[in-house]
């Protein structure tokens, strides 16, 4: 149906830069719209290591929304915990509460990027959509009709490439970015190392472990493969030499517990920034992800955020395109997500604050506020919505967008709101799932309120789908 790649007879409608989870998030919700895709990356092949691991729940429902959430699922494990030690005492546990933010996905999954790609490359491949790995992006030149990209493979050969759009979800150093002009603006901040490493201990790998000694911090993350841990320690030594050793140590110390971290499999050791750009589009080229904004993994938001960018904005390109909708439909793109980008920074630069926990003043009083927090239930409850629900994504809206006429009703979903689960009481199961499916359609579904009657005595109750032609 739809296919991509140097052999198309036609040429490609949108060309995307960069085969990371973006970009292919991009690629699939396009074809999956019957848009020609070209698909390029400058890396000769799939990524190794991964550098992110946590999908939060607003990205598992954008999974469910692409048919990929059960993939997604069988690979990672699924965390509602967060637990907090200081000096080698237990501090707090913090359960996820989604009471008020109901979803079916009420956890953070831990899975490597690695895996979060596979399953996309293997979605995009239904699809028709080939990955020519091996080509960058050297040069853009925009017209009134599309844009003519420069291209150059491995061998060096270089072409050029019409397509009518272009999206570079191209990372950090986006080469689309730069040719732009956009910068990306903001700050340095803190040095920090990810390690891929077996630990043996005996606590569950049922939660995210924080552990506080010494004025250091440290966090580990369980993945679905039994004793294997993703480390994050906030003040790394220098050195490549005793890496796990220290690790070891440190955890011991501020778990209270013996603790054994084997070899590594992987680390890094980075100096993180905190920057983005003020607009998201430039005539007939967008950016998206790392290429729009980079920051802190401390709340594990930045591949999270890339993904839904990328879904919002293929099914209005998909639109205009297809010439269902005017070019205006795309400024939404830029209205909608520069905001959550702005407020992304600012979330995960106090995360950063207080996971890295340099004030010692600070930190000589953990025990005594934890207890605070640990019996006091309500305050305990608001933290867990406030912190862990924060996180997750749920709240995302998108109130102010030029796209959403503000409501009138008092109760119920306001526009521009996330569209939460509908409670089908009394329908079988297999229509409670047919109802699902009707959501998942690429076409436009018009849901009446039950209850009552809508405009002209239309009954309600029920889901109308109708194509978007």
């Amino acid at each position: 149906m739809v296919n991509s790649g140097t052999e198309q007879a036609a040429p490609p409608q949108v060309l995307i830069a960069g085969a990371g989870p973006v970009g292919l998030t991009a690629a699939h919700e396009l074809a999956r719209r019957g848009l020609r895709v070209r698909l390029i990356d400058a890396a000769p092949g799939p990524a190794r290591t991964s550098r992110a691991v946590a999908t939060h729940p607003r990205t598992l429902e954008t999974y469910d929304q692409m048919g990929v959430v059960d993939a997604m699922l069988a690979r990672g494990r699924r965390n509602a915990a967060f637990t907090m030690y200081a000096e080698g005492r237990r501090l707090v546990r913090l359960q996820a509460d989604y009471a008020s933010m109901p979803t079916a996905y009420p956890f953070t999954l831990v899975i490597g990027q690695t895996d979060t790609e596979a399953v996309l490359r293997e979605a995009v491949a239904r699809l028709g959509v080939a990955i020519e790995w091996g080509v960058r992006l050297t040069g853009l030149d925009q017209h009134p009709d599309g844009v003519r990209v420069a291209l150059e493979d491995a061998d060096g050969a270089r072409s050029t490439v019409d397509a009518s759009w272009l999206i570079g979800c191209d990372g950090g150093h986006s080469t689309v970015r730069k040719l732009l002009g956009l910068e990306l603006a903001g700050t340095s901040s803190e040095t920090w190392m990810l390690a891929d490493v077996p630990v043996t201990m005996d606590l569950p790998p049922d939660t995210i472990y924080w552990a506080h000694t010494g004025g250091q911090a440290l966090m580990m993350v369980p993945y679905a493969r039994e004793g294997h841990w993703r480390l994050l320690d906030t003040v790394p030594d220098h050195g490549a030499e005793g890496v796990e050793e220290r690790l070891g140590a440190k955890l011991s110390k501020g778990l209270g517990r013996p603790v054994a971290v084997g070899p590594s499999e992987w680390t890094s050791v980075f100096t993180f920034q905190q920057r983005r750009v003020d607009r998201m589009r430039e005539g007939r080229v967008f950016v998206a992800g790392d290429a729009a904004h980079v920051h802190s993994p401390a709340s594990g938001q930045g591949m999270n955020t890339g993904i839904q960018e990328a879904y919002n904005l293929a099914w209005k390109l998909a639109q205009v395109e297809q010439g269902h909708a005017a070019d205006r439909l795309l400024d939404s793109y830029g209205a909608e997500r520069v905001p959550i980008g702005a407020a992304l920074l600012d979330s995960t630069r106090t995360a950063t604050v207080l996971v890295q926990l340099k004030n010692l003043l600070a930190a000589a009083v953990l025990p005594v506020v934890f207890t605070v927090v640990r019996n006091v239930t309500p305050l305990r409850r608001a933290i867990q919505r406030k912190v862990l629900g924060g996180m997750s994504g749920l709240r995302i809206g998108y109130g102010a967008s030029p796209l959403t006429t503000p409501g009138t009703a008092a109760t119920g979903p306001a526009p521009g709101g996330r569209a939460r689960g509908v409670a089908l009481d009394g329908l079988e199961p297999t229509v409670r799932e047919a109802f699902a499916d009707e959501l998942r359609d690429v076409r436009w579904s018009l849901l009446l309120g039950a209850g009552g009657t809508g405009p002209g005595d239309v009954p309600v109750g029920v889901a109308v789908t109708a194509a978007a032609q």
